[in-house]
């Protein structure tokens, strides 16, 4: 079984933030309801005074303001669907495995156009919750062993962060140049693994420029 992250790696950016401004451009009206509440979270954040899983629910809450989701979600991946990165699709399998801390609600779409199945964040758009954890870094990996899945043969991803799963594999792949290259996960020293323990344990992602 291959396990793929999906935001930077099979696609090229984060498909949240895709999905957020397509709905922002259609509900102009967001921008002073709700965009404001982004700015005043991602300063929060970037201070340390706010968790990367509540900013993370705070920002999904979007997805509770749009009452034709259905069809919104629907129409992203029409006009996002051709940015799949074209390597992945030369080598997808039918039991590849997506695995991401995006919404479900996002990522089931696509996933199902691919024929592939996945596992996301879940996010209740009536109440505005999570109703799992936050798929992310560690919890990956936990999910992973928790539910009992077969032999990981390659995972791939964007992100260092995702090294608790990577180990997990028998071979790890690392995806940059947003979703174009990928070569061999990195063998990492003792200060970059310092540093990956450091941004997970604080909820950043960390990629191998950083």
């Amino acid at each position: 079984m291959n396990v793929y992250d999906f935001d930077g790696t099979i696609f090229p950016t984060d498909c949240t933030i895709g999905f957020f401004l397509w709905c922002m451009r259609r509900r102009p009206g967001m921008w002073i309801t709700f965009f404001p509440k982004v700015i005043k979270n991602l300063i929060l954040r970037k201070t340390g005074r706010l968790p990367e899983y509540l900013m993370q629910r705070e920002f999904f809450a979007f997805l509770t303001l749009i009452d034709d989701f259905d069809e919104q979600i629907e129409r992203y991946w029409d006009k996002n669907y051709n940015k799949i990165a074209p390597w992945y699709l030369a080598q997808k399998k039918p039991d590849d495995l997506i695995i991401s801390a995006s919404p479900a609600c996002i990522i089931g779409p696509v996933a199902n156009r691919l024929g592939v199945d996945y596992i996301a964040t879940e996010y209740d758009r009536e109440y505005g919750v999570f109703t799992n954890n936050f798929m992310y870094a560690k919890e990956k990996a936990k999910y992973i062993f928790d539910h009992g899945f077969p032999v990981i043969d390659n995972f791939y991803s964007d992100s260092l962060s995702d090294t608790p799963i990577a180990l997990c594999a028998e071979k790890a792949h690392l995806v940059s140049n947003k979703a174009r290259t990928v070569t061999d996960w990195p063998d990492l020293d003792a200060e970059t693994m310092r540093k990956v323990k450091e941004k997970i344990d604080t909820g950043w992602d960390i990629h191998l420029e950083d």
